[in-house]
């Protein structure tokens, strides 16, 4: 290919620069690095800038300290919160952020998204920082976050780094079930956590980006330990196959429905809330199978339940369940939870119930927000303080804020 200018032929300037020589040794060795090696490379690329001190640090099971990953010339520090800490701040917002040091120069906190999942943050120091450098190293963070979860898959290393306490074997099947615990797009936010952490069993959930519908489920299988998430796990997968085979959602109960009750027996039932959304319009689709029903909030406020006509818990071979329809606007949000919020009991012995949680979820809103990931994660806290620190029980929380609009201009070149 050529430019034309002045009517001559001028060849165009494919050279490779400094910055994009240090991103292409990276690309180039990212299918053959093994996980260990991905620290000291990332080391040696953040020294030819002038960088030292790196450190890679990812989000503990919990979601409440960001832990430093050992590795050979790895920076490995103490745990940072992820309330209150420049990491933190880095981490929840998904900005990149700057602390000049006592002694010059500056610790800089780059998130690590995978698409828009936060992974982690990347940490180093450079004696100084102009846009060329802040550009440079935003990509290789990028580039950092894709490569670890890439690699995750390939090694025990980075789990864990992120496991602080023993994790029941429900727990550890749940967690590799899972979806991103979050994703953002232009037109739409979704995240998602679940308690306890490392001890959580019946409790699960799972989404989709299928053109311009975002496909929903959250589910509660009874019981508990490996009984309540075997039937999680099977619960799951007849949904994401039903899903993938494009049926609607009274389809999708069905597939679960027969799933449930051919592999458990009448005696086994799983509830669980299935939605669809069209992300261009805002128009959702809601089936509810024993679920308590989601919250509407609009500016920071919850306005009503979104109800719909309720059909028996997956597994009791229910009637073809209505579906309830409702349409967003731009800026809504819609809270999923499980009946593991509003059933623990507090002091008194009486449980923490629909109000409590509808006053949190208020007081919470009077706040500036932070994005639907940091929300919800001051949110979960919020209510798990109000409960006295108890988690008795699953307790899942999943949110969606629809903003609406397209995002077709990612896809054109300036």
């Amino acid at each position: 290919m050529v430019n034309r200018a002045m009517g001559e032929e001028i060849p165009e300037d494919r050279s490779e620069g400094f910055g994009e020589r240090l991103l292409g040794v990276l690309l180039d060795r990212a299918p053959y690095l093994p996980p260990q090696l991905i620290a000291p490379l990332l080391a040696e690329e953040v020294a030819r800038i002038g960088g030292r001190d790196v450190s890679l640090l990812l989000q503990d099971y919990a979601q409440e300290l960001l832990v430093p990953l050992p590795g050979r010339k790895l920076h490995v520090s103490q745990p940072q919160q992820v309330i209150d800490s420049p990491a933190g701040r880095a981490f929840l917002r998904g900005q990149v952020v700057e602390v000049p040091q006592t002694h010059g120069g500056v610790r800089m906190y780059l998130p690590l998204l995978d698409g828009s999942d936060q992974v982690g943050v990347m940490a180093l120091t450079l004696d100084a920082v102009d846009a060329d450098d802040l550009r440079l190293l935003s990509r290789l963070a990028s580039l950092v976050a894709d490569l670890l979860v890439t690699k995750n898959a390939y090694t025990d290393q980075f789990f864990r780094t992120r496991r602080l306490e023993p994790m029941s074997v429900s727990a550890e099947i749940q967690w590799s079930l899972l979806p991103p615990l979050s994703m953002s797009v232009p037109q739409v936010e979704v995240a998602g956590m679940l308690e306890p952490a490392y001890h959580v069993a019946g409790d699960s959930f799972d989404y989709a980006l299928n053109d311009d519908i975002l496909h929903v489920a959250l589910i509660d299988a009874m019981g508990h330990g490996l009984d309540a998430a075997t039937m999680a796990t099977v619960a799951i997968g007849a949904y994401r196959h039903a899903r993938r085979v494009f049926v609607g959602l009274a389809e999708k109960y069905a597939f679960m429905d027969d799933a449930i009750s051919r592999q458990f027996g009448p005696d086994h039932f799983v509830t669980a809330q299935l939605m669809q959304l069209n992300v261009a319009t805002g128009e959702m689709e809601l089936v509810n199978a024993g679920h308590p029903a989601p919250l509407l909030v609009r500016n920071g406020q919850v306005v009503r339940q979104l109800e719909s006509a309720t059909t028996l818990p997956v597994g009791f071979g229910g009637e073809v369940p209505r579906i309830r329809e409702h349409t967003l606007q731009p800026g809504d949000r819609v809270l999923y939870y499980t009946d593991g919020i509003i059933e623990e009991h507090v002091a008194g012995g009486e449980p923490f119930g629909e109000e409590r949680l509808t006053r949190c979820i208020n007081r919470l809103g009077k706040e500036p927000p932070e994005g639907v990931r940091a929300d919800l994660r001051r949110l979960s806290h919020m209510l798990k303080r109000e409960r006295g620190g108890l988690t008795s029980d699953d307790a899942t929380l999943f949110m969606i804020e629809w903003r609406g609009g397209a995002a077709d201009y990612l896809a054109v070149l300036d």
